[in-house]
């Protein structure tokens, strides 16, 4: 999907009970942008699951590079084919971000929130990583997906996922990449508790 993801680095994983438990918002959940679980997007299961320790320090968002998306069926195809990408040329054990932001405004479920991701070297263990799908080195994210992005971490906090003292970082920040474009970091940088 794109030469800049194994720059996103696998971490190194233990052994744990596979699957997701009730990681999307409640149906109605003002709280929450829509989140499209797994099943919904027709995810495969993951080979191991590490449980992540809440509430977590960090949000580091990322961009895919690959295609953009505007219907929740482009969407899925999209994130389908990040999965296929990670588990069979990555050799992870499952999608590597928490979540990804579609443009259509809808969230979709990686690893959700409970489990590490493999989306920032030496951070994933402390951090959720949220993904925009498409390319933002020379343009933004449609309105809606970030107001997604914004409404998501505001869910984070309140579902107690996400210290209210959160910091909000791009991937350039943790580790030697271009991610998440320059379009969308200038965006992310004015954003409330973003710190280089």
């Amino acid at each position: 999907l794109s030469p800049a993801l194994p720059a996103l680095g696998g971490e190194k994983q233990s052994l744990a009970p596979s699957g997701a438990a009730g990681d999307t918002a409640q149906p109605g959940d003002p709280r929450c942008p829509t989140i499209i679980s797994r099943r919904q997007w027709g995810a495969r299961p993951p080979r191991i699951r590490v449980p992540l320790k809440t509430p977590v320090s960090f949000v580091i968002i990322h961009h895919t590079e690959g295609n953009r998306c505007t219907s929740q069926a482009s969407c899925s195809r999209e994130v389908k084919g990040i999965q296929n990408y990670h588990m069979n040329t990555q050799r992870w054990p499952d999608i590597g971000y928490n979540f990804l932001i579609g443009g259509d405004g809808r969230v979709y479920e990686g690893r959700g929130w409970r489990t590490v991701g493999a989306h920032a070297y030496g951070w994933s263990h402390r951090s959720l990583g949220f993904s925009f799908l498409g390319n933002f080195s020379n343009r933004i994210p449609s309105a809606a997906a970030l107001n997604a992005a914004k409404s998501l971490i505001q869910c984070a906090v309140k579902r107690g996922f996400l210290k209210r003292s959160y910091t909000l970082k791009g991937h350039r920040n943790m580790n030697p990449t271009s991610c998440p474009g320059n379009a969308l970091y200038r965006v992310i940088s004015k954003w409330p508790r973003f710190k280089p």
